[in-house]
């Protein structure tokens, strides 16, 4: 039996010497062992026997060390039997760390009943941990939140250059033409080297140069006296049911047509403008003043395979995610939605664009169970996306994977860009927060929401979402605000209670 004392290596190997097995040991110690063994064989005996079932117990015994060059085998006596080693048990293959404890609470903030029907979530976005969370697995409806996932999809399946085209050719009947919209609400009617509301607007005046020209380049061709408008790229009905009127007689959105001119605002140069019932209209009888002496105006589809006159095309996607997501373009908006439906062969009508935006969303692997999709823009009360889809959409907006960080450029910034600048967001304590959130706002009768990218006050990136639904007035908006610098100034210890 080993003396605690004994350093490794130093311990003489025990024997019975009546088994023909030498004891060796270091010089000058191994004589007294021997004679020790001899005087209390059977007490060693005993202890030896006892150490095997003690470690018999444990599915170990003591086969011997080596240590030094020395060879101190330790031998049970021969009646006692080898015992059979017990299964190992399994272990864990990794400690689970606990959870960090954080301290910043922004109840106060959340109880604010500015906020009426508050769902919120906080997630961090290099680890994915959420730091805060209230209803935000419940899909609800977004307002022009939903403007970001309608970016996300055009740039998935569309491309950030590509552009709309809108294209003249030559009609069926002599002396006629077809003006075939290509889905460019941006198309001006203003001169060109105007900019309106649309910088980087293709012009008609450009459009009929082309025509006229190409027209006079054979002689064979009579007059142009009859101009046809095919607006028939988009199908179905050009204003929702779920929309208010008053969107359209306040100059926040239009009829959704293939055929337009400058959103169909009265006034090109403005983002809010009175837009009319008859954008189709409208686009024709501008086209035919600049052409100039048409006689007649109808609506109809171009002959299959007609001669090409002009063509001209709409700012690239890139451009155009910039508008709607700014200023909150809602006219914009539905035109990404509705090219989406048709990249994606889901249709070319309202009622193709939830199943056209969730296919062109699959690509980026966020789960969208849940969501119901009925506009591009968010004005339907109808739109339903938990606050948790956002915050991990904007995980990796902010990480610009894929093409999206054209949508995190095109943000609105607190105190410095876009809706989130203006005199009545992050005023007074909260601008304190200006340049730190990133992020699309949105508003209906109904909802004011936020959703976006926050720079923490201790550099921790942040993704969130903020809905206050319900009976909302005005000032939902500083509420929204203050909650949104209170995660800001907690960070990383941002609390759950």
């Amino acid at each position: 039996m080993r003396d605690e004392t004994d350093a490794p290596g130093d311990s003489p190997a025990l024997a019975d010497p009546g088994a023909g097995v030498a004891v060796s040991g270091k010089p000058g110690r191994g004589s007294s062992v021997v004679a020790f063994v001899r005087r209390h064989r059977l007490g060693v005996t005993i202890t030896a026997a006892a150490l095997v079932l003690a470690l018999a117990g444990t599915g170990a015994v003591l086969a011997g060390a080596a240590t030094n060059g020395d060879a101190n085998a330790a031998v049970v006596p021969s009646e006692t039997a080898t015992p059979t080693p017990e299964p190992a048990r399994a272990v864990p293959a990794e400690a689970v760390a606990a959870s960090r404890v954080r301290t910043c609470s922004v109840a106060e903030a959340a109880a604010d009943p500015r906020l009426a029907n508050l769902q919120a979530q906080v997630v961090k976005a290099s680890t994915g941990e959420v730091l805060y969370d209230r209803g935000g697995t419940t899909p609800s409806r977004t307002a022009s939140v939903m403007k970001v996932l309608t970016s996300a999809a055009a740039l998935s399946v569309l491309g950030p250059d590509y552009r709309a085209t809108t294209t003249v050719v030559k009609g069926a009947e002599p002396g006629s033409i077809v003006l075939v919209g290509g889905g460019d609400v941006t198309l001006s009617r203003t001169p060109s080297g105007d900019e309106t509301a649309y910088p980087g607007a293709a012009h008609l005046d450009e459009l009929a140069r082309q025509v006229r020209e190409a027209w006079a380049a054979d002689p064979a061709n009579p007059p142009i006296t009859k101009l046809i408008l095919d607006a028939s790229y988009f199908g179905g009905e050009e204003w929702h049911a779920s929309w208010l009127a008053s969107e359209r007689e306040l100059g926040y959105m239009s009829n959704i047509t293939a055929l337009m001119v400058d959103g169909d605002r009265d006034d090109p140069y403005t983002n809010t403008s009175w837009r009319s019932e008859d954008p189709i209209g409208r686009a024709g009888q501008a086209f035919a003043d600049e052409l100039g002496g048409v006689a007649a105006i109808e609506r109809g589809v171009a002959p299959a395979g007609a001669v090409q006159l002009g063509a001209v095309a709409s700012p690239t996607v890139s451009e155009l995610i910039d508008k709607a997501l700014v200023v909150s373009d809602n006219t914009v908006a539905e035109m990404l939605a509705r090219l989406v439906a048709i990249a994606t062969d889901a249709g070319n009508t309202f009622a193709s664009l939830n199943a056209g935006i969730l296919e062109a969303l699959a690509g980026y692997g966020v789960d969208t169970t849940g969501i119901t999709i009925i506009d591009g823009s968010g004005l339907s009360p109808d739109n339903a996306v938990p606050p948790s889809y956002l915050t991990r959409l904007f995980t990796k907006i902010n990480a610009r994977e894929a093409s999206l960080g054209y949508i995190l450029d095109s943000l609105p910034v607190s105190g410095e860009r876009g809706s989130l600048a203006y005199d009545d967001r992050f005023w007074g304590d909260n601008s304190v927060a200006d340049g730190r959130v990133i992020a699309k706002t949105g508003w209906i009768d109904t909802g004011y929401t936020l959703s976006g990218v926050i720079r923490a006050a201790d550099d921790t990136e942040l993704t969130f979402a903020i809905y206050a639904l319900g009976d909302v007035t005005d000032e939902a908006k500083t509420a929204i605000d203050t909650l949104a610098t209170a995660f800001y100034r907690c960070g990383d210890n941002l609390s759950n209670l």
